[in-house]
């Protein structure tokens, strides 16, 4: 964060100071909303959650170094009040971009793969100049500025990751930290149940490239159509990646090797150069194609993206990590969060790793599918019971949807196996066991499922929603840090 003077943020947040704050006293960063965090020159931001008050923590944030408390309410400790603590960090961030002239914000949006995206974009905005990047999925109104205040005079580049709960927000996200690049991944069913279509949340995530300016570009998937859409949305300059034959950025000759990795040729207007990436999916293509268009655009040479991309290992937790146990034993975990299009993806890649391996999955319910979730947890049950699993564990009480949806496409398939072939055709392949369908009411109990089902050599993907903690399965099987 750039040095800041109390009194400077009292103006920039409509803010009082109390406490007996000295105006004097200058804020160099970092901002924390965790007071074991804070360390000598921070700013700790008091927020009120549903499990914790921030404002019972400011002695404890101020006692470790840090310089003020922003909070709504006087505390014992020096500090500005403010209103509203989420609009006061919002306008302390902006302010903080506007001193930043010669820092080029990217954003990223769309309805999966945007933290993978932006990992594989800030690693390579990083070879050009000092970078500024969110943890994880710091991509809401709380991390977005919280992310954009680690920026200092020293940072060229920050690429943000943007994300909608509803119309309106990426705006607002935008309006923070102004993009200069803005990249959108694809429009999917995440939250389909707060937007309600999937041209609502095209809606939304359109947003960002509305946001940019004349000289700007958006980077657009030339394979989604609703994506595609968007250049009529926008004033700046639109570059395309894909796979399709005329996108600008596009991948040509992929494969996928045993581990279910990829490799293709990245081809751009300028040349090419072969990448062969160490992330997990066939989808990974599509992230490492985003975050290239980007690169490129920021003047990075088509053999520099290729090779940085080929040598990235994944930065953020829970998505598609893959471990290997003692007895051969695989675990993907890609616990982290899950939508329909995500779980697809998820099941495609554990096919590839697994080839002729014994395979199993534990699954959740997915949310915030409103109206919609029954049937979308339901396919996803169906997607799962066809996958030629040989055990399927869904976890939790509202399991009731993709239990059946999995035990239908089982019986279908178990009907499909037991009819007599046509007479003169040759016979079809070994037929796969039925696979076995469980229930689990907690993750401690589909964890001890799996493990009584397990052999040498199998491999387990574990995929569900936020909520559902599924990230403590993986943990139990591999004896890793699930938390």
């Amino acid at each position: 964060m750039i040095p800041l003077p109390l009194a400077r943020i009292a103006e920039i947040t409509s803010g009082a100071l109390t406490g007996m704050a000295d105006p004097r006293a200058v804020v160099r960063g970092p901002v924390v909303i965790d007071s074991r965090a804070a360390e000598p020159g921070s700013l700790f931001v008091a927020i009120k959650g549903d499990r914790a008050d921030g404002h019972d923590f400011a002695a404890q944030a101020v006692a470790a170094g840090a310089v003020a408390v922003l909070a709504e309410r006087p505390v014992e400790a020096p500090a500005v009040i403010v209103g509203d603590v989420l609009a006061a960090l919002a306008a302390l961030a902006t302010a903080v971009c506007a001193e930043l002239p010669d820092c080029t914000v990217v954003g990223v949006t769309g309805s999966a793969g945007k933290t993978s995206t932006k990992d594989l974009l800030a690693r390579l905005t990083a070879r050009i100049g000092p970078t500024v990047a969110p943890p994880g999925s710091f991509n809401n109104e709380i991390g977005h500025p919280l992310t954009v205040l680690r920026a200092d005079e020293t940072t060229r580049y920050q690429v943000l990751e943007l994300s909608a709960r509803n119309v309106g927000h990426i705006a607002h996200l935008a309006r923070i930290a102004p993009p200069k690049i803005g990249v959108v991944l694809n429009v999917g069913t995440a939250h389909l149940g707060v937007f309600g279509s999937r041209e609502t949340i095209a809606r939304a995530k359109g947003e960002l490239v509305e946001a940019l300016p004349a000289d700007g570009v958006a980077v657009l998937n030339a394979d989604d159509p609703l994506v595609a859409a968007m250049a009529g949305r926008t004033r700046a300059r639109v570059t395309w990646y894909g796979r399709a034959d005329g996108a600008d950025v596009r991948a040509e000759d992929v494969t996928v090797d045993e581990r279910g990795r990829a490799s293709f040729t990245l081809r751009t207007p300028s040349g090419s150069a072969p990448v062969g990436l160490r992330l997990y999916g066939e989808h990974a293509v599509d992230n490492a194609l985003a975050a290239a268009a980007a690169a490129y655009e920021l003047g990075l040479p088509v053999a520099v993206i290729a090779r940085e991309l080929s040598e990235a290992e994944p930065r953020s937790r829970w998505r598609m990590e893959v471990s290997d146990r003692a007895d051969g034993v695989t675990v993907i975990n890609d616990a982290y969060n899950a939508n329909p299009d995500s779980m697809r993806a998820a099941f495609n890649a554990l096919d590839a790793l697994a080839g002729p391996r014994r395979r199993f999955a534990v699954v959740a319910s997915l949310a915030e599918l409103g109206e919609h979730s029954d049937a979308l947890n339901e396919e996803v049950g169906r997607l799962a019971g066809g996958a030629g699993l040989a055990g399927l564990v869904v976890v939790g009480e509202d399991a009731g949807p993709i239990l059946a949806g999995a035990r239908a496409a089982v019986e279908e398939a178990a009907g499909a196996a037991a009819g007599e072939p046509a007479s003169g055709a040759p016979p079809g392949p070994e037929p796969r066991p039925a696979v076995r369908v469980l229930h689990a009411a907690d993750t401690a109990q589909a964890a001890a499922l799996l493990e009584g089902m397990l052999a040498p050599g199998d491999v387990v993907l574990v995929k569900g929603s936020r909520a559902a903690g599924l990230e403590r399965v993986a943990h139990a099987l591999t004896g890793g840090d699930g938390q």
